[in-house]
């Protein structure tokens, strides 16, 4: 690899603001705000709306939209 050419890649915290859910993984991302972790370690945290502990498909929370009435109810109104 070439040098001075990659962004840094560090440890970073992602904090879902919907849930009491935090993740340490890594990333090129930067961040002001610091968070003291389970390891006692301080790391950037990135505040995220929507992980995997608040996501509906994830959760199990998912509606299903019923797509075929719609386009039924959109023919009959406008169509043939």
């Amino acid at each position: 690899m070439k040098a001075g050419i990659h962004p840094e890649y560090n440890d970073v915290v992602f904090q879902d603001l919907s849930s009491d859910f935090a993740i340490l993984t890594r990333s090129t991302i930067k961040s002001k705000e610091t968070i003291k972790w389970e390891d006692g370690n301080e790391y950037p945290l990135v505040k995220v709306e929507v992980s995997s502990a608040s996501h509906p498909f994830y959760t199990g929370k998912h509606k299903v939209l019923d797509s075929g009435g719609r386009v039924d109810r959109f023919k009959k109104r406008y169509g043939k």
